[in-house]
Formats: structure tokens, C-alpha cells, sequence
């Protein structure tokens, strides 16, 4: 998976420096929330049907997974009956070579890009610049996180962190190296930046002949492949160029158009608070004489079969990246996307991104910890995700792994202690004999507890020793 997110911090490291950051804080806290009172307004009007909206898309997504071989090969047999070509990727490396070599057949060196978390997540924008082809991001958040060298801090949102003022410096000072610059007057009005935008990309839009994009869900029975979004500029790029290359996730496949018609209810409403979104794109193969002419899917895997196989991870799979469990997160409001060191923020990264990439990095291994396991994240879900079973689940097999050491005794010695009265009777009467002798904070990893809490007052006498002095016999 990624590797420009591996050189942060873990989590607890990133977040400790994340939280002392104010400005970034407070532009968080009035997105998020801003983000939530729509979705709450748009969901509460359909009082119950939202319910069994969201039953059934859990049972869309987990039906589709259980068979994802056979839905998968209807997908490919749709395509190219349709005229198009599916290409399979087993990781990233693969499927930026793909992309690399189908974008110089066509002998152009730029491409203009749909937003995809996909593409983000195997750095194909990276792969595509070694190749000395340049990848040009045409949503306007994601334009504003390339031209100022950052990276995205939120799925539908990337640019959530910043304020409209450090938008306008971006542009500024960075728009003219991209090609057309921003104008000299330029304001932090919403307005005037997105017409900055507008004028910038138009160019873009009209040379190029090359575009990629990822696609929100690909219809197994059509082989039809759709995109909803917001500003438009997807469709600018789904319909102009003459190639047009998509990079999905295995796990984006739906059997039938009537199960399609459940996420777009579902989607709109969780993302954007929206009932239905402004642009829904759909393209299925060629069609001579409208739209690109050439057209390559790349069905992805990197890691996705691994989570398909853990029968308690794999309900991650069933997500539809609308980041409703990122706004409603106490814990994502106050540290932001970056500290998670993944394209993947929020809750369902911190149990997809583990999963994916494997947890032999300290930073995969904390992801699972990331959370107070306050359940709202789960009831926001709108496929039913039960984010803190995995989140839980993945504590065990973080625990279970290499190191812990001290952990792992200090929880075998309580085994042996609470698996025996005698052993406790004895255990609690030590402890009662020395209880203001004990230290209120412990040391080493054991301080990671202490450090935001004390350790609790023994009682210098027991229960069991109460019992049986005062309360035996006594009703």
C-alpha cells in the first residue's frame, strides 16, 4: 500500500502534536460538524426507511462479498462485452506498471484525474512522475492538497484542514507552476476561489487525452461503472479525453443495477448530506462517437482478498468511502487525518489500513488503538459496519504478535491469580498491608496508562475479610 504515509509517526506520537494545533483544530470542528447537521437533517426525513435502506445495503455488500469470484468474472465478461478491457493488479506496483504502460501507448505525458482513493492509495501520481508523465488532480480539493505538497486529511473532504486563507496563498503562489495562474486580486471568498479554479482547469480539460479516474461502484451484470460527485469536473474528465483508464477496488462490485439504485440513496446522504448528489456519472465500455474511445479497467487487489479472508475484518470491505464515520469521530475532530499515516483516516481507516498493509509496522499496529470505542462511528455506518468489533478484533491480533512482552506476563500472572481464590485472598490482603506504600504512576510502558489517570486506592481491608468478620450469617 502506501508508502508516503509510512514516514510519519504512529499514531499516538502524531496525534500528541496534532492536538496542540489550534487553527487546524477549530477548521476541523466546524467542518465536521457543518458536514453532520446536513447528513442528520436528509436522513432524519426518512424516519424508518432510512433503517431499512441501510439493512439493505449490508445485505447487498455482504452477499457480493461472499461470492466476489463469481461477481468479479460477470464484471469482466460485462466490459469486454461492452468493448472494454479489463486489466487484474495484485498490488500497487502492478497496477501503477499497468496504468504507466497504457498511458504511454497513447504516446501523451499528462493525464487529468477524477478523484480516487484508490489511485491515492497505490501512489499512482508518484509512479506516473517517474515515468515523466504528469498527473494533473481536477477536484478542487484535491487540486488544493497538490499544489501545496500536502496530503489529503480527509476521504471526501482531503483538504479539510485548511482555511480559505491558506487556500488562497496556495493558489497564489503555486497555481502558475500547474499552468494557469490565479488572478493578482485574488480573495478567500468561497466564490472567487472556486472561479480560480474553474479558469485553471478548463485548460486542462480541453488538451487533455488521457484521464483516469476510480469509480465509486462497478454494476456486475452491465459492466457500467459510475461516479458520483459534485463539481462536475469528473464528467469533464469521463467524457473529453480519448482514453480513459479506471482503477477499482475489487470490493466496489454490485451484482444488478437494482442493487446500485440502495447506495444511490444511501451514498448522497452520508457524504454530502445531500439527497441526491449534483453529478452521477455512468459509462459502460465505448460507444463510437461519444465519450473516450478507448477504455481500461484495472481491478485492483492489494491486500483485499487477505481481509476478505478474516471473517470479522472483512465487513471493511463493505464500505463505501462516504466518510460519515470520519465526522461523527471524537477522536478524528481533535487530531485530523494525517495522524492516522494513511489515505485512509478516521475509523475505518485505523481498521482497513491494518488490514490491507499488514501490521508489521509500529504505525499499523497502533491504527487499532486510535479510538475511545465509542460506538457512533457504527451507528452513522451506512452499510452497517461494526467498526469497534474490529477495531477489538484487531487489538487481539496485535496483542497475539511480536513483542507485548510485559503485557503478556503481567496478564498471564493475573490468569493464574484470578483463576484461583486462595492465590487472590492472598494477592488482595498483600496489597491491603501496602496500599499507601504503592506508586500512583507506574513505569515504563505500563505509564502509558498511568499517565492520564491514577491508579485507584487499595482498600486495606478486603471484602472477603469484611465477610467474615462483620457480614457472615447477618441478613
Amino acid at each position: 500500500m502506501s508508502a508516503t504515509f509510512l514516514g510519519l509517526p504512529p499514531f499516538p506520537e502524531a496525534a500528541r502534536s496534532a492536538v496542540g494545533d489550534s487553527r487546524t483544530r477549530h477548521n476541523l470542528h466546524k467542518a465536521t460538524h457543518t458536514i453532520r447537521g446536513k447528513r442528520d437533517a436528509v436522513v432524519g426525513e426518512l424516519g424508518d426507511d432510512w433503517r431499512r435502506l441501510r439493512a439493505e445495503g449490508e445485505r447487498i455488500k455482504t452477499h457480493t462479498l461472499r461470492h466476489l469470484d463469481h461477481h468479479l468474472e460477470r464484471l469482466e465478461e460485462s466490459v469486454h462485452r461492452a468493448g472494454g478491457t479489463v486489466h487484474w493488479a495484485a498490488d500497487a506496483a502492478e497496477a501503477n506498471e499497468i496504468v504507466t504502460r497504457l498511458v504511454r501507448r497513447t504516446g501523451e505525458t499528462e493525464v487529468v484525474k477524477v478523484k480516487s482513493m484508490a489511485t491515492q492509495e497505490i501512489e499512482l501520481n508518484n509512479a506516473l512522475e517517474a515515468a515523466g508523465i504528469t498527473a494533473y488532480e481536477t477536484d478542487l480539493a484535491e487540486l488544493i492538497v497538490q499544489l501545496g505538497e500536502d496530503l489529503p486529511s480527509h476521504i471526501l473532504v482531503p483538504a479539510i484542514h485548511l482555511a480559505r486563507s491558506q487556500i488562497r496563498e496556495i493558489f497564489l503562489d503555486r497555481m502558475s507552476e500547474w499552468g494557469v495562474p490565479a488572478p493578482p486580486g485574488l480573495t478567500d471568498d468561497p466564490r472567487a476561489l472556486a472561479e480560480a479554479a474553474r479558469v485553471h482547469l478548463r485548460e486542462l480539460f480541453l488538451r487533455a487525452k488521457v484521464a483516469v479516474s476510480g469509480a465509486n461502484f462497478a454494476v456486475a451484470d452491465s459492466g457500467t461503472l459510475v461516479v458520483l460527485e459534485s463539481e462536475g469536473n469528473g464528467r469533464m474528465c469521463l467524457t473529453l479525453p480519448e482514453t480513459l483508464i479506471s482503477v477499482v477496488g475489487i470490493e466496489k462490485v454490485v451484482p444488478t443495477w437494482s442493487d446500485l439504485e440502495v447506495f444511490l440513496q444511501l451514498l448522497p446522504r452520508s457524504s454530502t448530506g445531500e439527497r441526491m448528489n449534483p453529478y452521477t456519472s455512468t459509462w459502460t465500455g465505448v460507444t463510437p462517437g461519444d465519450g473516450p474511445r478507448d477504455f481500461h479497467l484495472v481491478l485492483l487487489d492489494n491486500g483485499r482478498t487477505d481481509v476478505l479472508a478474516d471473517t470479522v475484518g472483512r465487513q471493511a470491505l463493505r464500505c463505501i468511502r462516504c466518510s460519515a464515520c470520519l465526522n461523527i469521530c471524537p477522536v478524528y475532530e481533535r487530531t485530523g487525518g494525517h495522524a492516522y499515516g494513511s489515505v485512509y483516516p478516521g475509523p475505518i481507516g485505523a481498521i482497513l489500513t491494518p488490514q490491507l498493509r499488514g501490521m508489521s509496522s509500529e504505525v499499523d499496529r497502533a491504527l487499532p488503538y486510535a479510538s475511545s470505542l465509542c460506538g457512533a462511528c457504527y451507528d452513522v455506518c451506512p452499510v452497517a459496519i461494526d467498526i469497534p468489533e474490529v477495531l477489538v478484533h484487531l487489538r487481539e491480533r496485535v496483542a497475539e504478535g511480536p513483542g507485548h512482552l510485559g503485557e503478556k506476563a503481567v496478564m498471564a500472572g493475573a490468569e493464574a491469580v484470578f483463576g484461583s481464590a486462595g492465590a487472590l485472598d492472598a494477592v488482595q490482603r498483600a496489597a491491603g498491608l501496602v496500599s499507601g506504600d504503592l506508586p500512583r504512576h507506574l513505569p515504563g510502558q505500563a505509564g502509558k496508562w498511568t499517565d492520564t489517570r491514577d491508579l485507584p486506592d487499595v482498600p486495606r481491608e478486603t471484602f472477603r475479610q469484611w465477610w467474615k468478620q462483620r457480614g457472615k450469617g447477618q441478613r
